[in-house]
C-alpha cells in the first residue's frame, strides 16, 4: 500500500490546491485555536474548487457533536480528525449521522500512557487511523517539534499489520521525512508548519520537495 500524505493546515484555495498538485493524499482545515484556524464559510469556500480525489479533512480540538456535523456537512468534508477530549463515543455518533465514507482520525499525543490509547482506538471499530504526533505545554498540533521516533518505532511495527492505520506527525519537514518514514514505516505521514514560509501560508518549494521525498522514502 502506499504512503497517504496529508498537508495540513492550509488556510487558502491556493494552498490546498498545491498541495494537490504536488501529490498529497489529503489537506487539513484546522478549526481550532491556531494561526492556521479557518472559518466554516472559508473551507466552505475552498472545498468545490479541490479534485474530488483530495482528501478534505477537517481538525477539530474539544468540538462538541453538533460543531463536528454540522461544519462537515456545511464544508463538504470528507473526514474529521479529533484532538482531545472527544470520547470514545463520538466516532461512532459520527458514523451513525454521516455514515462510512468519513475518515474517523484520533489523535495520540507519543508519551507516557500512548501504546495504551493507541490501543483503545485500534479496538474501536469506527475509527479509521491514528494520527501520533507531538504536544507542547501551548500547542496540541502543529507544534514543529518531533517525537521519539526511535521509542515510538516498537508501537508502529507492533500495529503494522493491524486494521487501523498508524500517521506520524509532528515536527516532519522535507529534511526529515525520510529518517521518519525509514524508522516508523508509517501508513502515513501528516505536515504542517514544516512546509510553511510563515504560519498558515505554505512554501510552494517545500511543500513538493517534502511530497517527493517521503514518496522516495516509502519506496525503500
Amino acid at each position: 500500500m502506499s504512503l497517504w500524505i496529508k498537508i495540513c493546515g492550509s488556510t487558502s484555495l491556493e494552498d490546498a490546491r498545491l498541495a494537490g498538485e504536488a501529490g498529497a493524499d489529503a489537506v487539513g482545515f484546522v478549526f481550532a485555536p491556531s494561526p492556521r484556524r479557518v472559518t466554516t464559510a472559508q473551507v466552505a469556500s475552498i472545498v468545490p474548487h479541490l479534485p474530488a480525489a483530495v482528501e478534505k479533512i477537517g481538525v477539530f480540538v474539544n468540538a462538541g457533536l453538533d460543531e463536528i456535523y454540522t461544519t462537515v456537512r456545511v464544508c463538504g468534508l470528507t473526514g474529521v480528525q479529533l484532538h482531545s477530549e472527544a470520547g470514545p463515543g463520538v466516532p461512532g455518533r459520527l458514523r451513525e449521522r454521516l455514515g462510512r465514507g468519513l475518515r474517523i482520525l484520533r489523535v495520540v499525543h507519543f508519551g507516557d500512557g500512548a501504546a495504551e490509547q493507541i490501543g483503545q482506538h485500534m479496538r474501536n471499530r469506527d475509527v479509521d487511523g491514528v494520527l501520533v504526533d507531538s504536544r507542547t505545554p501551548t500547542a496540541v498540533g502543529g507544534t514543529g517539534v518531533t517525537f521519539d521516533w526511535a521509542g515510538a518505532s516498537a508501537i508502529f511495527s507492533r500495529n503494522a499489520e493491524a486494521r487501523k492505520r498508524l500517521i506520524a506527525a509532528g515536527g516532519l519537514r522535507p529534511e526529515n521525512v525520510a529518517e521518519a518514514i525509514l524508522t516508523l514505516q508509517p501508513w502515513g505521514v501528516d505536515v504542517a508548519s514544516g512546509v510553511e514560509s510563515e504560519p498558515g501560508k505554505k512554501d510552494p518549494e517545500k511543500l513538493r520537495t517534502f511530497v517527493a521525498k517521503a514518496r522516495a522514502a516509502a519506496q525503500q
